[in-house]
């Protein structure tokens, strides 16, 4: 990617010469299907006599004109343009022809297999804008975008600000011209035009005003586009965070757009939110996806305040965007809707991701540095979502929910429209709350890596507990001690129920806290350290709770406890300390009776990773037989037409590993097998010739075949995917050289190869991939965007292997190009971690 990055020091200096006032952008959308039209008026200040640069991506620069005087197009190289003998007021035009994407950066152009029709949809986060109109491409310089498109006349044009009627221009042509927006970043600013389908509603803010409401989508899926619903949410919503903000919503009205091969979940366009059309639901969908769309829609719409109405001054504060995004739409989810065991999901989920990445060698503190642009693009992790959504979540119980968002709304009033550091936030949160946060602020958001915590208990003979102690304990690399505000819960069996009994909330801090509260307390069969997950630590079951654990885990009422459960013991198998073949027997043992969607779905996924990866190489191949015959049984004992006989049937597939168990797929695909409750309908009929696929059942042809008879953009992923998956060293190879040498593949549709082309089932062709994946690294790097060139790095990785083989390859590219891009070599960095800890937990499992 070269000529394309930034450096935060390069954006500093510019910010002390520039200040932006306003943006004129007109696009002309009926240039043809390669480019179009961009003319881009900026009015700005600046220090007189002065040079600066402003961002631009561009097929050709036409012209540009700085106070009516003409600069030579040569101004216009590396993505940028250079601007000298600045006057203190400057009026800059840039007309360019830009081009038209299919990686889901800049202005994306999908055409629907269906009908033919054109669809188009921006994605400015993190740099680029700048694709689509000469813009100062930093969060910090806002100013008021006025936009003004052309296109053909039967389409939908959806900006920031409400859509104006449109004016004839011309044959089937029409001009769109948008009122200006209030001041905001660039990379919030949006534009979404094609023949989508809309409805729209209205709700009255807390400040009187009327928010118009939208829901758009392609015509081919509206018909599975509950809009209703979506409203319902978006309502819920805007009362809870109005009421707990203490801020009307900032913006004119609220548009949420369904748009085709979406990188991300969603984007928090102000006033224009878009987001993936996976969460058009064409086929049946967990409750685990139907909960994670609800929370995303709560999640974009806390962005309206926490990032568009005030925004981060650089992209080391990405994190308090997206963390407080997390934290508040996950306590809105729980509050406000009928999710009400939403922050069961987020442990299950959002935890389990942050503990993981919190773990791997590219571990950071929440406050990243972030240097240049590059930094930023691979800090859209765990840290910065689920550890710093943890983290707040903990800060909120250490100073006291009511202070907290006292705090938040004081925020808000005081930095609307500006931008912000972390200070300015906990400067009003000690005010609200009277607690001193920057010694909390320096161990929990200036630090890395996570504690262990892990109870001491010591009893009397007839089990009275003479003294209770929590053990905290931190990784060599990241010796911080954290104090945790957090709970002590007590478990008893009282017939066929785990039962909590007695439950304390305290404060830990340093190596060893002695808990005089609990003494005289009977030993309960279950201690659970951070009962209700108010800290963020991994947490260690005594010898007695785990067995106690292991027997009864089903029998745990609380789903939030259970979930706790579930991740201390992933905890101790991923850190080696328990064997991957136990932690298969637990799951296997207590997963038919878990009754949250997302906990089932979070450990069949770990599950498998276990199976596939973790267990000792010579015990592997049994391991997944047996994991795949009992995910048969669950799924044929599973109540009829229930989420998990829905989620049991699809992990079944995926894990299928003999020719009998390929057989039971296929005759349920083909109707041949029928359980009570399962329609096969298209999605689940893909997933499941997916792995008739894996399992070299089906050429080809076959594969063709169902892309004819369902010959829609989810239907292409999942063909591409199928046919990466066929096991054979000439399916493999057509698949790399699909990816690797060619250059049109959508994002969507790499991304999906990739899956496939890694398959479980199909481990032992890719051996002769790991050479050829070394050699791909610095080209892809180069010559790629980073979301394509991402997705190639981290999905054609040959993890499956989890082998010595694989490990020292990793290590030695690792050794040899120390000066490759940092960002690049955290990639393949994280990758090596990965097949680390596999060979170290298959050491374990080997004893």
């Amino acid at each position: 990617m070269p000529g394309e990055n930034l450096t935060r020091i390069e954006a500093q200096e510019r910010r002390a010469v520039v200040d932006t006032q306003s943006y004129q952008v007109v696009l002309d959308l009926t240039t043809g299907p390669e480019v179009f039209r961009s003319t881009t008026t900026v009015r700005f200040t600046a220090t007189e006599g002065a040079s600066t640069f402003i961002d631009l991506i561009a097929r050709e620069v036409h012209a540009i004109t700085l106070n009516g005087s003409d600069v030579d197009v040569a101004a216009f190289a590396d993505s940028r343009v250079a601007l000298d003998g600045l006057a203190a007021e400057n009026v800059l035009v840039v007309d360019a022809d830009c081009l038209y994407t299919n990686t889901g950066e800049g202005l994306h152009r999908f055409v629907d297999p269906v009908d033919g029709e054109v669809y188009l949809y921006s994605q400015f986060e993190v740099p680029d804008s700048r694709r689509v109109f000469a813009v100062f491409e930093q969060p910090d310089l806002k100013a008021e975008f006025q936009f003004t498109i052309t296109a053909p006349d039967a389409w939908k044009v959806v900006s920031n600000s409400p859509t104006p009627d449109p004016v004839p221009a011309g044959e089937g042509v029409a001009t769109w011209t948008f009122e200006p927006t209030p001041r905001v970043s660039s990379y919030i600013t949006a534009l979404v035009a094609g023949p989508y389908e809309s409805t729209f509603s209205e709700l009255t803010s807390a400040s009187g005003r009327v928010i118009p409401l939208g829901v758009y989508a392609r015509k081919s899926l509206w018909q599975h586009l509950d809009a209703d619903y979506v409203f319902e949410k978006t309502r819920q919503g805007f009362a809870y965070y109005e009421e707990k903000f203490g801020v009307p919503y900032p913006f004119a009205k609220y548009d949420q757009l369904f748009v085709p091969e979406f990188n991300a979940g969603a984007m928090e366009n102000a006033g224009a939110v878009t987001f993936t059309e996976t969460y058009v639901f064409r086929s049946k969908v967990t409750d685990a996806v139907k909960e994670r769309r609800v929370v995303t829609i709560l999640h974009e719409l806390a962005h309206m305040w926490f990032g568009d109405l005030v925004t981060m001054k650089w992209w080391d504060g990405l994190w308090l965007n997206e963390s407080f995004a997390e934290w508040a739409s996950t306590i809105a989810t729980a509050e406000a809707t009928e999710w009400t065991e939403a922050w069961t999901t987020f442990n299950a989920m959002e935890k389990s991701w942050a503990y993981r990445q919190d773990q791997l060698p590219s571990t950071h503190p929440v406050v990243a540095e972030i240097n240049d642009l590059e930094d930023v693009q691979v800090n859209f992790d765990g840290i910065t979502y689920a550890k710093g959504g943890s983290v707040l979540k903990q800060l909120a119980a250490w100073v006291g929910i009511e202070e907290f968002f006292a705090g938040v709304s004081a925020y808000f009033q005081k930095h609307s429209w500006g931008n912000t550091e972390l200070g300015d936030l906990l400067v009003e949160l000690e005010q609200t709350s009277g607690r001193e946060l920057t010694e909390w602020s320096k161990k929990w958001l200036e630090t890395a890596g996570v504690n262990t915590l892990t109870p001491a208990v010591e009893e009397s003979v007839d089990g009275t507990i003479t003294r209770f102690s929590i053990i905290q304990t931190a990784p060599a690399d990241y010796p911080t001690i954290r104090p945790h505000r957090l709970g002590v819960g007590f478990y008893d069996l009282q017939g066929d129920r785990l039962v909590r009994v007695h439950n304390l909330e305290l404060d830990v801090d340093g190596d060893r806290t002695d808990v005089a509260e609990l003494i005289g307390h009977r030993r309960p069969d279950l201690i659970l350290l951070n009962d209700d997950d108010l800290a963020y630590a991994k947490i260690r079951l005594d010898d007695r709770s785990l067995e106690t654990a292991v027997a009864h885990l089903a029998k745990i009422e609380d789903p939030l406890a259970r979930s706790l459960v579930w991740g201390a013991a992933w905890d101790q198998t991923r850190d080696a300390e328990s064997s991957a073949s136990a932690y298969i027997d637990l799951v296997l043992g207590n997963i038919g009776s878990e009754t949250e969607s997302t906990t089932v779905r979070t450990t069949l996924g770990q599950l498998q990773l276990a199976a596939n990866s973790y267990v000792a190489p010579e015990l592997r191949t049994q391991s997944r037989i047996t994991v795949a015959d009992r995910l048969w049984a669950l799924a044929q004992d599973a109540t009829a037409g229930s989420d998990s006989q829905l989620q049991f049937v699809t992990a079944f597939a995926s894990a299928a590993a003999t020719p009998e168990q390929v057989e039971i797929v296929r005759a349920l695909r083909s109707g041949e097998i029928v359980l009570e409750g399962l329609e096969i309908d298209a999605d689940l009929s893909w997933a499941l010739l997916v792995s008739l696929a894996a399992g070299g059942v089906v050429t080809a042809g076959d594969i063709d075949e169902a892309l004819a008879a369902d010959n829609t953009a989810k239907g292409g992923e999942f063909a591409a995917q199928a046919k990466a998956a066929l096991p054979s060293a000439d399916a493999k190879q057509a698949a790399w050289r699909s990816l690797v040498e060619n250059t049109d593949l959508p994002n969507t549709v790499v991304r999906s190869t990739a899956a496939g082309f890694v398959h479980p089932a199909t481990v032992k062709y890719l051996e002769p991939f790991v050479a050829s994946y070394f050699d791909m690294l610095l080209p892809i790097w180069a010559d790629r965007s980073y979301q394509i060139a991402s997705y190639l790095i981290v999905g054609l990785y040959p993890a499956p292997l989890a082998n010595i083989a694989l490990r020292d390859a990793t290590r030695s590219w690792l050794t040899s190009n120390s000066d490759a891009p940092a960002a690049l070599r955290r990639l393949v960095a994280e990758n090596l971690a990965g097949v680390e800890r596999a060979l170290a937990v298959q050491e374990r499992d080997a004893q």
